[in-house]
């Protein structure tokens, strides 16, 4: 049997910091096995595989809802894959949509920049203008 990480290992081993533990295990993520006499938490070695799996999901468009609802299948053997090609439907359309509003933001970017080619002072930035509250992009 493995030893319990601390919840230091832990952020170590799966490459995040102790305060995005401390967030998953408050959302009912993530559990700690239990607390040293000196008040530290501690996790069960599969818990890097755990919080690896929360990283992956979520760079993958996953809501941290729906995370938690993947966790609960997954240790359902029995259960068919059919709720978890639901979210990832859900999660590819919110992609779909982030990529059309970087697109726009790329588009107006790129005019923005063009315009602040035949200027020098910043009075007169299209940039800093746009960016402005009453500003027109």
């Amino acid at each position: 049997m493995e030893s319990p990480l601390r919840i230091g290992a832990l952020a170590a081993a799966a490459g995040v910091g102790v305060q995005t533990l401390r967030y998953y295990e408050r959302r009912g993520l993530l559990k700690a096995k239990g607390r040293t006499a000196s008040g530290y938490r501690e996790y069960a070695a599969d818990a890097v595989r755990r919080v690896v799996f929360i990283r992956r999901a979520q760079s993958m468009g996953f809501t941290l809802d729906e995370i938690h609802h993947l966790l609960a299948l997954r240790v359902q053997t029995a259960r068919r894959c059919e709720p978890v090609k639901r979210s990832a439907a859900q999660a590819q359309e919110r992609v779909r949509e982030r990529l059309v509003a970087l697109q726009r933001m790329d588009t107006i970017l790129a005019r923005l920049i063009r315009g602040c080619d035949a200027r020098q002072v910043t009075d007169e930035c299209p940039i800093l203008e746009a960016l402005e509250p009453d500003g027109r992009m």
